[in-house]
């Protein structure tokens, strides 16, 4: 069993837990909701500012997010 957990798993259990859908995120961020799904899947990593400005419209440090757990 792996423990690890990536960037885009977090920033997904952080949108849940602020209650966000993909599109609103993705709308919040400025990006479609295809790219967060992405994101959140593991199949793309985002570009520092993407990250950045994720980070901000969950009220999370960036740090946080890049953590493997």
């Amino acid at each position: 069993m792996n423990d690890n957990i990536g960037t885009g798993r977090i920033i997904a259990i952080f949108r849940k837990s602020k209650r966000m859908t993909q599109s609103e995120l993705a709308n919040s961020v400025g990006i479609s909701k295809g790219h967060i799904a992405a994101i959140e899947e593991g199949r793309k990593q985002p570009k520092i500012k993407t990250l950045a400005r994720i980070a901000k419209c969950l009220g999370v440090e960036i740090e946080i997010l890049l953590k493997r757990r």
